[in-house]
């Protein structure tokens, strides 16, 4: 009962949505538009300096614990200058949860981007300064108009933490006669200390704010691209410990360029035909040292953790003569944050962790630069830990191991 009333909620929520938006214009391809920073990095532009900018908003409502929240999710500036055809600065600005100030902070103040870029020839380029590698779909591609749903796929916040930035120096290359593109990057490492229960590698990131450096990582790609298809793998492996040999052997630890290393396998496939939209993604995540972090810090962190999902969508304007764009979709996710545990005591299974998602909804673009977003989120996860459980408030609602969302949002990018 509770389901059917959920998607009677949904369905009226999406007929007011749209019952005020007018006819626009959209080139076909919805999920790789190009911004006043893309003509940048293209070398197209003719201005030296350049703004461009993206931002998002969301209302979630939670039909389990009866709570809904709204939030001006994110506004990014940004700022890039081309010194000479050689030489560009790019640098990206970003404000989350739009409040950052007094005791209580909501949000988040940070540099996404800050990074000078050479090119060698149309071909190959460097960048140096704090960048996002790349891995996964999400991280390069963040635009709230370039990806359906609301929210962000989740396995790309959890597994891969999208937007992923480190400070470092990265090539980027492609051959004359193949759609190959490849990438090689050397940045500063993870910070074991922050990692988190449930949030390893997404708390671990540094993001250019007086990263550890004694340890590094390495990040690789390769892109090939084949009629409506485009197929990549990518991976990291970087230490986890900065600290100097003597405080991380008073922790038991290894340190040094690669001591106590994470690893991070990726593989994704992208379609886009006719209307037609398609994604699959699977991560995998090995922290073979699980165990000793855990002693060292009290944590509960696992030694792997696993990732994927798969999307299809289709574009139901696409028949029109007008070029605005309505993206019917669905998505199914599942990740399990804790797929393999050091051996006991030294880690406690958490069942939430183990979730399954399916989204479905509707992304309406208006005009390239503008998105309105509705769907249905529905989890399902493990069972919850009772050892996990201490000093729950006396007004705790008892856990659901099912539950149901429904998310309204807009954004823009320009």
């Amino acid at each position: 009962m509770n389901s059917k009333r959920n998607i009677l909620i949904f369905l009226s929520s999406l007929a007011f949505a749209f019952s005020a938006i007018g006819q626009g214009y959209l080139t076909p391809a919805q999920q790789q538009l190009y911004t006043s920073e893309d003509s940048l990095h293209n070398g197209i532009n003719v201005s030296k300096t350049v703004l461009s900018g993206y931002g998002s908003a969301y209302y979630r409502r939670d039909f389990v614990q009866k709570h809904a929240v709204a939030s001006l999710e994110r506004i990014i500036l940004f700022v890039g200058h081309r010194f000479n055809h050689r030489i560009s600065f790019f640098s990206e600005m970003e404000l989350e949860n739009a409040i950052v100030a007094g005791e209580e902070h909501k949000g988040e103040l940070a540099m996404e981007q800050a990074f000078l870029k050479f090119n060698l020839n149309p071909k190959h380029y460097i960048v140096a300064g704090l960048f996002i590698p790349r891995i996964g779909i999400l991280n390069e591609n963040h635009l709230p108009v370039n990806f359906n749903g609301t929210e962000r796929p989740l396995v790309e916040q959890m597994v891969i933490p999208a937007t992923w930035r480190e400070l470092g120096v990265g090539y980027y290359g492609s051959l004359n006669r193949v759609p190959l593109l490849y990438t090689v990057a050397l940045m500063n490492g993870l910070n074991s200390e922050a990692m988190q229960h449930g949030r390893q590698m997404a708390a671990a990131r540094q993001g250019g704010s007086l990263s550890f450096s004694n340890n590094l990582a390495l990040s690789t790609s390769l892109q090939y691209s084949y009629r409506n298809f485009r197929f990549q793998v990518s991976g990291y492996a970087g230490g986890t410990v900065g600290l100097n040999p003597r405080a991380a052997d008073s922790l038991s630890l290894n340190s040094g360029m690669f001591g106590t290393p994470l690893y991070l396998g990726e593989g994704d496939v992208l379609y886009n035909n006719n209307g037609f939209s398609g994604k699959l993604l699977f991560a995998y995540i090995a922290y073979p040292e699980a165990a000793k972090v855990n002693i060292a810090y009290a944590k509960n962190l696992a030694s792997a953790m696993y990732g994927g999902y798969i999307e299809l969508g289709y574009d139901v304007l696409r028949f029109r003569k007008k070029t605005a764009q309505c993206v019917v979709f669905a998505r199914y996710e599942k990740m399990d944050l804790n797929a393999q545990l050091p051996a006991p005591p030294n880690a406690i299974y958490d069942g939430t962790l183990n979730q399954s998602h399916i989204v479905t909804g509707i992304n309406y673009l208006p005009i390239p630069n503008v998105a309105i977003k509705a769907d249905m989120r529905f989890r399902q996860t493990g069972p919850q830990n009772p050892e996990l459980i201490i000093n729950p408030p006396p007004n705790a609602i008892p856990y659901a191991q099912k539950q149901s969302f429904l998310n309204l949002g807009v954004g823009y990018s320009f």
